[in-house]
């Protein structure tokens, strides 16, 4: 059995969600400064991070996830201006976008989805014809992930999954991987539509935290869930996030994807494979 195989097979008996748990309270622990500071140089060194650009606390990080969802230092990451266009919503590599066919359906690295396993079902409609872009955000990535454009949040939906990595192993062994793995669906209001950023979790400390609401923190508990839940928050005032300012972070990595409806007749302005940045323009909206 190749060696990718056997790794997917055995991530698929593991009790991924306890052990991403796990993860997350070995992230969070204190342990001595010194200690700590070794484990981020060594990381910082293998995976060439650039610590230059981020907000560093006096006296050092507090915890391996204080590192890990580091905040940047003003203007690290410019913001398109335009007001016409959508921007990466994190750093990243885009795995995969393109058109979501009339029958509402996408490929993402060749395996087909529908709109509605992964956004509200009821809204589905509205991306038949649309667009989408996958971003994958590496270990050395920055891994906040702000809004792609300036919309009032009106509905923020947790799906709790499970947790299978988001990477060439879970891509290639996993064909239903970004509907079965937990995430987090955030929908802004814009003039042109509702554009969803989906925050999905992967194996490891596999938490989601949002910026704007701190009901909605995945992957909290560390039990296995046998039969999926879900937490739908609607906001009769949601707060205006505009483009470029936070919406959630990752606690150990995963990958974000937008959704763009067909009405908004979006350009693309980028290609799978492309490395991208936040902020980095992504689509033109209303294009004629």
């Amino acid at each position: 059995m190749p060696l990718t195989r056997l790794t997917a097979e055995t991530l698929r008996v593991l009790p991924r969600k306890r052990i991403s748990y796990a993860m997350g309270r070995l992230a969070d622990a204190n342990v001595p400064q010194a200690v700590l500071d070794r484990a981020i140089a060594a990381f910082v060194k293998a995976y060439g991070i650039n610590l230059s650009e981020a907000v560093i606390p006096p006296g050092g990080f507090s915890s391996f996830d204080d590192f890990f969802t580091r905040k940047l230092k003003e203007g690290a990451r410019p913001i398109e201006p335009a007001e016409d266009i959508m921007v990466s919503p994190a750093d990243g590599k885009v795995e995969d976008c393109g058109e979501i066919d009339l029958r509402g359906e996408l490929r993402i690295k060749g395996r087909v989805y529908r709109v509605e396993e992964l956004l509200d079902e009821a809204d589905a409609e509205a991306y038949r014809g649309g667009y989408f872009a996958v971003v994958y955000l590496s270990p050395r990535d920055y891994h906040r992930v702000h809004a792609p454009v300036t919309g009032a949040v009106s509905r923020s939906r947790h799906i709790s999954g499970t947790l299978y990595p988001v990477n060439k192993i879970g891509l290639e062994h996993r064909p239903r991987l970004f509907a079965e793995n937990e995430r987090v669906a955030i929908t802004q209001e814009t003039n042109t539509g509702k554009i969803v950023t989906v925050m999905v979790g992967a194996i490891g400390v596999g938490r989601i935290s949002l910026a704007f609401d701190d009901a909605i923190w995945t992957n909290s508990t560390g039990k296995e869930l046998g039969e999926r839940t879900e937490v739908l928050r609607d906001y009769d005032d949601g707060p205006l996030i505009v483009k470029g300012a936070e919406l959630g972070t990752f606690h150990l990595g995963s990958t974000a994807i937008v959704f763009v409806p067909k009405a908004a007749n979006p350009a693309p302005l980028i290609r799978m494979g492309d490395t991208v940045r936040l902020g980095q323009a992504l689509c033109r909206l209303g294009a004629e």
